[in-house]
């Protein structure tokens, strides 16, 4: 079941249930997409249609920010989103699933696409996951994963135009998630992501994003009460026409 926020429709299910979707994919051959929209990602699309259409074309879209929680609980939503699904953790857990299987995994637009900290990032993330067989794409090779890192909307655009050219079971838009999980950036402490406010964190470390926080933050909220407290009343006009027009 998907839940609609603003347009954008989110899958309503847990973290394992994610993790088991997307494994259950693995072998198969029909190119399974998996999105992970955040507040931010919600924001956009209200000014890009092509990009709203996009995320809601994909075959998974995992509900990877608080802020789309609170806002199906806000909103009303029955049932409202069960749980925040952490992008970075889920690529963890299947970049460990990978290892374990011997699955193929390909990356693409990792590191703003420079070689030398491609490299580094592919030998830290071989040393953090054992067995671990990870690529850059390359239309030569088949894969079972193939992880778009190139930021919000780039990656999915990518996955949309290149999926019938690269053989891949399953494409992911990540982020920067590898980043994490390679060293290259900090996650906050687990109790601060246990609490939601990771956003805070990424504030105080990058000052830069600043923009990009107060987008998925505080412009995010303000068109969720706009959502709430305007539907009502467009309700209740159209209503009250539909009885004046009885006289």
């Amino acid at each position: 079941m998907k839940v609609d926020i603003l347009g954008v429709k989110i899958d309503n299910l847990r973290f394992s249930e994610a993790k088991k979707r997307i494994i259950d994919q693995i072998g198969k051959s029909g190119r399974f997409v998996v999105v992970t929209p955040n507040p931010e990602f919600v924001v956009e699309s209200l000014n890009d249609a092509d990009f709203k259409d996009t995320l809601n074309n994909a075959d998974l879209a995992i509900p990877d920010g608080q802020g789309l929680v609170l806002a199906s609980k806000i909103l009303g939503k029955k049932p409202g989103l069960k749980e925040r699904v952490v992008g970075a953790d889920l690529v963890e857990q299947l970049l460990i699933e990978a290892g374990r299987e011997g699955w193929r995994i390909g990356i693409v637009g990792a590191r703003r696409n420079k070689n030398l900290e491609i490299k580094i990032l592919i030998k830290n993330l071989k040393l953090k996951i054992k067995n671990l067989n990870v690529e850059v794409v390359s239309q030569k090779h088949q894969y079972d994963l193939v992880l778009a890192c190139q930021g919000m909307e780039e990656q999915e655009t990518w996955i949309f135009d290149n999926k019938d050219k690269v053989n891949a079971s399953v494409f992911m838009g990540i982020g920067g998630s590898l980043d994490f999980l390679s060293g290259f950036t900090k996650r906050a402490p687990v109790w601060i992501r246990s609490l939601g406010f990771e956003w805070v964190w990424r504030a105080i470390q990058k000052p830069q994003h600043i923009k990009r926080v107060w987008k998925a933050v505080v412009v995010f909220l303000a068109l969720i009460l706009k959502e709430k407290f305007q539907a009502p009343l467009t309700v209740q006009a159209s209503t009250k026409s539909q009885t004046n027009s009885k006289f």
